[in-house]
């Protein structure tokens, strides 16, 4: 690892600094692909159910350790302490869904005359994981344990921000007798340890989580060497809501105010049709002043900061201090505080309606029936998740089907699941992950052919 270029974690509530991390040049990309390659001979090797029972027993080692890694995520990524302990115990599920497929990853025996055909899904080799900002563990995990459990080794790459959790992760995975070199976290800069990732020759194929933007050119990087990518970049996701809705589930604040906003799956296009509009207008300013914005260690705080001084700009400069909103409250002083708002003078073509701010930001819009409720729904460039809130089962049904989205709840706000697959339409990505084809997305098939024809005469 290189000090040259170390990484300064900051706690995003007090701006002070937490940890200073040394920063991985290529050079330590290379050494940790070359490890990882020799490692994964040998795992590759283990019968399933002893990657199986390694992988739980790396599950009840972050079981143990649950409360430690929330109290980092709340000091790194400024996650209130409730949503910490929920994503520690999310890597522990996950770890336990992936341990059960381990020895499920099945083939299948296809009719062939002349003799016998099977295929086997065989482990790609080692693959690169660029995990975001916003949910360092989850998304760490979604990407490298799936592709553990199906033979293959995991070099990660963290976000400059948010490295700690990540680290710890790879300490408990030794602890767990995982074997040394198969689970690496690398901590780094995407323009050189992420870049070095991608281009590296023996990475066999690279999961990547963060902005359009980046996700093209990951896209690009990799398509010069064939290599597979898993993409998932964002979304501007639609909460649609009939007049036949219960208002006050259907317009929770924390559809869009969950993590500050800075979910990929948040809420933040509040689609309402114009018959009870100014009821959810009331609902949602009531809604917002009740929201406890403050220290994310605090058990009775509902909403924390934003990750760093440069989102919180990104995040003002589509609030106007003159726009037309309905506004919460946030603190003063250190941190990186932004209110909860809901924008109510938006056009649905203006940039806060269909850009990806990734705060505490919604936009109020009206339709005037399942049509135009189905045409805002889908006029953006992304389509990862959203919701749709009605007592019509038929209206739903129609809705669910129209809306050109990965992820959809009808009447929840639920979007991710470990047992169910996870992913976008059109800019939102590439891929799925989780959901019980989670391992298959990291093997290749092999078709075999086995001739029962007898010798020639």
């Amino acid at each position: 690892m290189s000090d040259t270029d170390a990484l300064k974690v900051l706690n995003p509530a007090t701006e002070e600094v937490v940890a200073t991390v040394a920063a991985a040049s290529e050079q330590d990309v290379a050494a940790a692909v070359a490890r990882a390659a020799r490692a994964q001979i040998r795992w590759a090797a283990l019968a399933p159910a002893d990657r199986a029972r390694l992988l739980r027993r790396f599950a009840d080692v972050v079981d143990a350790h649950t409360e430690e890694l929330a109290q980092l995520e709340v000091r790194e990524a400024g996650h209130t302490v409730g949503n910490a302990r929920w994503e520690a115990g999310n890597v522990r599920d996950l770890l336990l869904y992936a341990a059960g497929g381990a020895e499920r990853l099945l083939g299948k025996q296809i009719p062939v005359p002349g003799g016998w055909n099977v295929t086997f899904q065989e482990p790609l080799g080692v693959i690169g994981v660029i995990a975001p900002w916003n949910f360092p563990m989850p998304i760490a995990a979604w990407g490298s344990f799936p592709a553990l459990a199906a033979g293959n080794t995991v070099v990660l790459k963290p976000a400059e921000a948010t490295p700690l959790t990540a680290l710890r992760l790879a300490e408990l995975a030794l602890e767990a007798g995982l074997p040394e070199y198969v689970f690496q976290v690398l901590p780094g800069h995407g323009h050189t340890a992420g870049r070095a990732l991608v281009d590296h020759p023996d990475i066999a194929k690279i999961v990547f989580t963060g902005s359009s933007r980046t996700g093209r050119e990951v896209m690009e990087r990799c398509a010069k060497l064939v290599k597979p990518v898993t993409l998932e970049l964002g979304g501007k996701s639609p909460n649609i809501v009939f007049a036949d809705a219960d208002l006050t589930t259907a317009l929770d604040p924390f559809s869009f105010l969950d993590n500050a906003g800075q979910d990929c799956c948040a809420r933040t296009r509040v689609l309402v049709q114009e018959a009870v509009l100014e009821e959810a207008r009331e609902f949602l300013a009531d809604a917002l002043a009740a929201v406890v914005v403050g220290d994310p260690a605090d058990e009775k705080t509902q909403m924390g900061p934003l990750i760093s001084r440069l989102q919180l700009e990104r995040v003002r400069s589509y609030v106007p201090a003159d726009a037309p909103a309905l506004r919460g409250s946030a603190p003063d002083g250190p941190g990186f505080w932004f209110p909860p708002t809901v924008l109510t003078g938006e056009r649905h073509d203006g940039e806060a309606a269909r850009e990806e701010i990734f705060g505490p930001v919604a936009v109020l819009l009206p339709f005037t029936d399942e049509a135009d409720a189905i045409r805002l729904a889908n006029d953006t460039p992304y389509g990862l998740s959203g919701s749709l809130w009605t007592r019509d089962l038929g209206r739903a049904l129609r809705v669910s089907q129209a809306v050109r989205a990965g992820n959809l709840s009808v009447n929840s706000h639920s979007s991710v699941r470990y047992w169910t697959p996870f992913g976008g339409y059109k800019q939102s990505g590439l891929g799925r992950e989780l959901g019980p084809d989670a391992l298959t997305a990291f093997t290749e098939t092999k078709n075999v052919f086995i001739s029962t024809e007898g010798p020639a005469q």
